[in-house]
């Protein structure tokens, strides 16, 4: 659009950011906000989104439920559906959920709901979900810690404190603008990531921040096999390790600096705990092998002699380590992650504006930002009577293992026996590992709910597809707790076929169940939205700040609210007075070995950070690394039916990347059409070469929709690309149970038979 138009653009926002849109000869336009430095092009995916044919239109059942009635079934995933009404699928689900409640008990309902389904504040379809299940069945099983932090989140507290407060209320980019001399990249810090922040984000700064801070003079060091993983505006030095071998890099660097007495005595001896255990292990002491720069080059394949300049170079500057979040998202993640930690103490830099340790900056736009000096109420979400719960990247094991013991965080915990999932936001088939293994999980259960705007995998897996609303449809607040922006987000476009919002669907479910009053508190959607505004105008009013009512700020589409000075959160206090400012851990200090997780007992989660080999790594049969990382065209999976996202598909396929020689070796050119398999799965994917990645490595990104199809072989695999039934479902460690996705073991083949129509975007039988 140019600025001469003048149809009507209406506020918005999503997690990728800030925009308006509006209607013009009868096609979506999208504009991003002005105030934006460097908007985020994923918005471009809303136009053709919002009326595509992969929409859920009307309510679904499965025709094998609607038959049989409720059970584990074989059919799910294949089975046809069969549209019914609104007023007779609530009839039916309403029967169901009343049902297993009083036959087995809501501790046999786990609410799924893992996602980014909403940037807005009330239509968080996690927290509707959960809110209804709490008020109307009196609980579910849930689900702790995330896919993008199932290693650190439950870690971090043993070692410095809560996650929020080492990613979020840390490090800013304006200290690394004016204080950082080198930031120290492990994993990079790659724009695709950054441009995304639940809840949205108004000024994406991470590029323009980089450049500001490079022509300074600030040293940009990317650890990472993957040269695209930091923007060029950095003007960084690149380092290629071999991929999950980062731990030993940094033990190697700690070596050189203990060896050469260039480590801060003197903050180990005041803010640090365990020492003494750890570096008896650094040193080799207990174990016979220094962990020296020699020994960490025939690990990590970065010459001795780097690794030595490199740890030189850091002694006395002031130095932030970075860890992203791909690191921890594979086998033994807690590791570089704890290790990062101790690294930027061995240094002495924690606690220091624009040094020291600031886990995943540059992973999500909220990490670097100060914080609100008010906030905006999250709908809430009632009391959980069940107890219950599974780490999230646990949920096939769970299924699959009802009544089976398993470790978690210094507990030996059971499976419970789950009969109903009911899912409202998020796609299990997107972020989840071994699909194959999943899709049996699924079967396993008596009945699957899902409410989807589209029919992703998940929801053809489901038994009943409640058609929900997409964000365009409808009104909510857009705020999170590290953005000035608040926005008054208006209805954009009418709802899509028969979909409703997934409030109202939860409130005539709870009018059927008895349970209205306690689920909605008498309150339609736009009295739920002025009733949470209310905590915002409040805040602003102690602040003696002009505080508008609801309906000015609504009618202003917009509000800019201040925020908070920036303190440098709990690590700066700490080190300006570890007595008074004591972390929360079991020494007040930093934990640099745990007598707590020490007494675990965990093999694979020693009481230190330590180097543990993994368990697969390229063999003979599958020689190459797999990479699979978060895309660049999309959030996650969501809306990969949008243009922008198929704009970066070949031959309607997800693109892999590999290095030419590696492709030459195999017979493969540019964009011809390639097997990846491995002994869990296979998917075809359009190859591109780049040589700015290892060689022993692939890249295939996360997020083409689950397109199961079988080459002229009989075997099975994706048509559409998707790596996650390349990756295997095990956990991190027994000590956070993580999702461990992000690397697996394959080989490549030039792929030379008929190529399947890809059917991930088609609504699946019906009648």
């Amino acid at each position: 659009m140019s600025s001469t138009d003048t149809i009507p653009m209406l506020p918005h926002t999503s997690h990728w950011g800030a925009f308006s849109a509006g209607w013009k000869d009868g096609r979506l336009q999208v504009r991003p906000h002005p105030n934006d430095p460097d908007p985020n092009p994923l918005i471009e995916n809303f136009p053709e989104a919002i009326h595509h044919r992969a929409r859920v239109t009307t309510p679904m059942v499965r025709r094998g439920w609607l038959e049989n009635g409720p059970g584990p079934d074989l059919r799910r995933g294949v089975d046809e559906f069969v549209a019914v009404g609104w007023d007779e699928v609530l009839d039916l689900l309403a029967k169901e959920l009343e049902r297993v409640r009083d036959a087995h008990g809501p501790g046999s309902i786990f609410g799924g709901s893992y996602g980014w389904s909403s940037a807005g504040r009330f239509h968080h379809a996690q927290s509707q979900v959960h809110r209804f299940l709490n008020t109307t069945v009196g609980g579910y099983v849930r689900s702790v810690n995330s896919y993008s932090a199932g290693a650190s989140g439950p870690l971090m507290p043993h070692i410095l404190g809560a996650l929020d407060d080492v990613s979020r209320r840390n490090v800013t980019w304006e200290q690394i603008v004016e204080h950082t001399d080198v930031v120290l990249a492990f994993g990079g810090m790659a724009l695709k990531n950054s441009r995304v922040a639940s809840g949205g984000v108004s000024r994406h700064v991470e590029r323009e921040s980089m450049q500001a801070a490079a022509r300074r003079g600030c040293r940009f060091i990317s650890i990472s096999p993957l040269k695209s993983d930091m923007p060029s505006e950095a003007a960084f030095e690149w380092l290629a390790p071999t991929p999950g071998t980062d731990t030993a890099l940094m033990l190697g660097l700690a070596h050189r600096l203990v060896s050469e007495g260039l480590h801060d005595r003197s903050f180990i001896d005041t803010c640090c705990d365990g020492w003494e255990i750890f570096e008896n292990y650094l040193m080799g002491r207990s174990d016979g092998v220094p962990k020296s720069c020699a020994w960490a080059a025939s690990i990590c394949g970065i010459a001795e002699t780097v690794l030595i300049e490199l740890a030189r170079s850091l002694a006395g500057k002031r130095t932030l380590v970075v860890i992203a979040h791909s690191l921890q998202r594979s086998e033994h993640g807690e590791q570089p992650v704890w290790m990062g930690a101790v690294l930027a103490a061995v240094l002495g830099q924690l606690g220091l504006p624009g040094g020291g340790y600031n886990y995943a900056l540059g992973t999500l736009a909220h990490y670097g930002k100060r914080n609100n000096a008010v906030s905006v109420a999250a709908l809430p979400q009632g009391t959980n009577g069940v107890e219950d719960f599974i780490p999230v990247a646990r949920i096939s094991d769970m299924l699959l293992n009802p009544g089976q013991p398993y470790d978690y965080n210094g507990q030996r915990r059971i499976y419970p026996h789950i009969r109903l999932a009911y899912w409202a936001g998020g796609n299990p088939f997107h972020h989840h590992q071994d699909l194959k293994q999943l899709a049996a999980a699924f079967r396993t259960l008596d009945t699957f709910v899902v409410h989807e705007i589209a029919w992703t995998a998940t929801a053809r897996h489901a038994d009943i597809v409640l058609p929900c609303t997409m964000t365009l449809e409808r009104e909510d607040i857009g705020a999170t707790p590290t953005d000035p922006l608040f926005v008054a987000m208006h209805r954009i476009a009418e709802p899509h076929g028969l979909a409703r919002d997934d409030y109202d669907i939860f409130c005539d479910l709870a009018r059927r169940i008895g349970t209205w009053d306690a689920f909605s508190e008498g309150r339609d959607t736009r009295q739920w939205l002025a009733h949470l505004y209310e905590r915002t105008r409040k805040g602003l009013l102690d602040l003696g700040l002009e505080a508008p009512d609801f309906e000015t700020f609504w009618k202003r589409e917009e509000m800019r609210v201040p925020q908070k000075d920036d303190d440098g959160g709990m690590l700066r206090a700490f080190r300006v007075n570890p007595t008074r400012s004591p972390l929360p851990t079991p020494s007040g200090k930093v934990q640099i070995s745990s007598a707590v997780i020490a007494g675990f007992g965990y093999a694979d989660c020693p009481g230190h950070p330590a180097w543990l080999p993994p368990t697969f790594k390229p063999d003979a049969q599958h020689p190459l690394w797999l990479i699979a990382n978060q895309p660049h065209s999309k959030l996650h999976s969501q809306l990969d039916f949008g243009g922008h996202s198929r704009s970066t598909k070949r031959q309607d396929r997800e693109v892999c990347t590999m290095h030419p020689a590696a492709a030459r070796a195999r017979g493969i050119r540019e964009g011809d059409i390639v097997r990846i398999f491995n002994e869990v799965g296979a998917c075809l994917a359009s190859a591109t070469l780049s040589q700015d990645m290892l060689e022993s490595v692939v890249q295939l990104p996360t997020g083409a929709w689950y397109d199961p199809a079988y080459d002229a072989l009989g075997r099975p695999m994706c048509a559409h690309g998707n790596p996650n039934v390349l990756t295997r479902d095990i956990g991190t460690s027994s000590l956070a149970q993580g999702c461990a996705g992000q690397l697996s073991t394959v080989q490549v083949e030039r792929y030379n038979g008929a190529l399947p129509a890809i059917r991930a975007f088609e609504p699946p039988p019906a009648r």
